[in-house]
């Protein structure tokens, strides 16, 4: 039985079991078209047995030493490191992920379990003072209860830990959902982690299924108080809009169309190679992917020409060898979506300085410039790798530009001045932005989300604590309160 094949289950209250839906899910490896599983669907059934699951074990997890809880997550990241190869390998296969994909990313699910252990002692309270002197406030942080997760396709494992793992921390129980394109990566790989880690039984759960399957019954369902929910806005708007008429709270981490501005003072060619990196990082599909890049028009040509050449010298094939930057999308569909979007764009009047085309799930570069300004392409948000050149005439209308779309969640600043950059960044209106970098990044401390319509909420750090906990006020009146009647 292979690695997929035994993780191929839904993992309830301790259990790894089948669904019991009406059909299912096939696991297919993007690149090459192996099946690499058959899951049957968690049906209503199931999601109403996870969740009562992670109820039933809540309080006495809850109840647990934050310093016990802390071993977890001990184990775990040995576990990783361990089978480090393994895992790297299940990416790759399931993701197409590049072995530098693969490697970051669990590069940064060691870290976020790292945090993990800090956040299971940061759940600290206050003693506030009263008006009446014989009286004492104190102010709790609790665990929420029960959290439900919805996780991505493109960094499965790690989009699934970054919720996951400060949840349990913080002394709550999960139910996660994984994207139907990475069931193994992205649910049955995290709920082995942690079973092996000395996890007890029910506190994770991971059920794999559709919407098309249960409706919106994972997130309807009375026992989760917070969903924590990574994809599409098109999806996170519903996610809200339901979660909000059940009075939950949703922290909601969307799409992006980033803009990785160079000013006329930028070093070149350090700036291609951060707008190269953050354009085509895991064939584009990265909600931080810079989208846009604009560029002074006086060092146009010249950064212009540097890109070009950089994005031909790229490799475009199998992400099993180590020289390969590009790999396939993840699936055919996801391919001809990015072709017709070409398309598109240089029947509407862009000049396609390089035009990639599609074998199967590969799909080769393409650099666009010559956009007007109302091309369709330049709002929305390309999962995949198709790089936009815009112009510009001065930081007025850079600003102007890079805040010219739905969207607020990464972006970057090159400039030869870093106070330049600050004074730029601060004027662009997205959750997070960087100055002489990239515009792909995460750290476990800083909180991490998006303005408009990238999101609600934030992750990572003190911004956990808040995600997963709610305040309980207990006073004590010391002396005798004196009632009006």
């Amino acid at each position: 039985m292979s690695y997929f094949e035994e993780l191929a289950f839904q993992y309830i209250d301790g259990e790894w079991r089948s669904g019991t839906g009406s059909w299912d899910i096939v696991d297919f490896n993007p690149y090459n078209g192996e099946k690499l599983a058959s899951i049957t669907v968690a049906g209503v059934a199931e999601i109403d047995q996870a969740y009562r699951a992670a109820e039933r074990a809540q309080a006495a997890w809850g109840a647990t030493n934050p310093y016990t809880r802390r071993l977890v997550f001990e184990r775990a990241l040995r576990i990783i490191d361990d089978r480090e190869a393994t895992l790297a390998a299940a990416i790759t296969a399931e993701c197409g992920g590049t072995a530098l994909k693969a490697a970051f990313e669990l590069h940064l699910v060691r870290e976020f379990l790292r945090e993990a252990l800090h956040l299971a002692l940061r759940a600290e309270g206050r003693i506030l003072p009263s008006p009446d002197d014989t009286k004492e406030n104190r102010l709790y942080r609790v665990p929420v209860g029960v959290v439900g997760v919805i996780s991505p396709f493109n960094f499965p494992f790690l989009l699934s830990v970054k919720s996951v793992a400060p949840a349990l921390a913080l002394g709550n129980t999960v139910v996660l959902k994984p994207h139907q394109n990475t069931p193994i990566c992205g649910g049955g790989l995290v709920a082995k982690v942690f079973e092996e880690a000395g996890l007890p039984a029910g506190v994770l759960n991971v059920v794999v299924t559709d919407i098309a399957e249960i409706g919106d019954a994972l997130i309807e369902h009375p026992v989760p108080k917070v969903i924590s929910f990574t994809g599409s806005d098109k999806v996170g708007r519903h996610v809200a809009t339901v979660a909000a008429g059940h009075f939950k709270r949703t922290i909601l981490e969307l799409g992006g169309n980033s803009a990785l501005i160079v000013l006329d003072d930028a070093d070149l060619d350090y700036a291609v190679d951060a707008a190269v990196f953050s354009r085509f990082i895991h064939q584009g599909q990265v909600c931080m992917a810079a989208n846009r890049v604009l560029v002074d028009r006086s060092v146009e040509q010249e950064f212009t020409e540097k890109f070009v050449a950089k994005v031909r010298s790229l490799k475009v094939g199998d992400p099993c060898d180590p020289a390969t930057h590009i790999g396939p999308l993840i699936h055919a569909g996801q391919a001809e979506a990015i072709g017709a979007l070409v398309e598109q764009a240089v029947a509407d009047g862009a000049t396609a300085l390089v035009r990639g085309g599609a074998e199967g799930t590969l799909v080769s570069p393409s650099v666009l410039t010559g956009l007007k300004s109302d091309a369709a392409i330049l709002g929305q948000e390309i999962f995949g790798p198709v790089a936009l050149i815009i112009p510009f005439d001065g930081e007025e209308e850079a600003i102007r530009l890079a805040n010219a779309t739905p969207y607020g969640l990464s972006g970057a600043v090159h400039t030869g001045n870093v106070e330049r950059g600050v004074r730029v960044a601060k004027r662009i209106d997205s959750g997070m932005i960087h100055v002489n970098d990239g515009t792909v990044h995460d750290e476990p401390i800083v909180p991490f989300g998006g303005e408009k319509a990238s999101g609600v909420g934030r992750l990572n750090g003190d911004a956990m604590v808040d995600a997963f906990t709610t305040t309980k006020w207990i006073s004590i009146q010391h002396g005798r309160t004196r009632f009006p009647f």
